[in-house]
């Protein structure tokens, strides 16, 4: 899995009070939770963009002055209105301890159904993972080919090496709807 590396700078005020004044400097106000231990900390919006506006997920590797820290990413909040980053939480990694995640979920193929006039549709963009750092995927790629009108591939369904689902077994991954287009081709094949 890729890493991005933050700057960030430890704060020793923390609550309401203070989380206004970090944003009135320019910064967002973030907390670092695991292992037993709180840190309080702010980054810069510029190098947390890279984060939160793409749909890949990332482990992330804050600098605090020499001292690095690696987590991923929890919760981001934002401004009802501004769109703004209000508040970042972040989640340590251990060393030997899986962590969860949110990963992308890629099709690849061109599934049977397809083929026939159906349509194939993506209903999990991304799928809650747990595993080791180590063993994370940048994506999860899941083959449609032998996927038919009217089929649906699930997260039960799909099976992969050192890597436990946390999204439930009966969400759907992605199907194949039946269209007009469809319909025609299987009413043309009866006759």
């Amino acid at each position: 899995m890729k890493t991005i590396t933050v700057k960030a700078t430890e704060r020793k005020e923390f609550g309401k009070k203070a989380a206004k004044t970090v944003r009135r400097e320019g910064l967002i106000p973030c907390v670092l939770c695991g292992n037993g231990e709180t840190v309080s900390f702010s980054v810069d919006p510029r190098e947390i963009k890279p984060l939160i506006y793409t749909p890949n997920s990332y482990i992330v590797e804050f600098d605090f002055g020499g001292k690095t820290e690696k987590a991923v990413l929890r919760e981001a909040q934002f401004h009802p209105v501004r769109e703004e980053i209000l508040h970042l939480d972040f989640y340590r990694i251990a060393a030997g301890k899986p962590v969860s995640i949110a990963i992308p979920v890629r099709l690849t193929g061109n599934a049977e159904g397809v083929k026939v006039g159906g349509k194939l549709a993506l209903s999990a963009r991304k799928l809650t993972v747990s595993a080791l750092v180590e063993n994370l995927p940048d994506e999860i790629v899941v083959d449609v080919t032998p996927l038919g009108v009217g089929k649906t591939i699930f997260v039960g369904d799909l099976q992969f090496e050192n890597i436990k689902f946390v999204t439930p077994a009966t969400t759907a991954v992605c199907a194949v709807r039946v269209t007009r287009a469809s319909r025609g081709a299987a009413a043309a094949e009866g006759k």
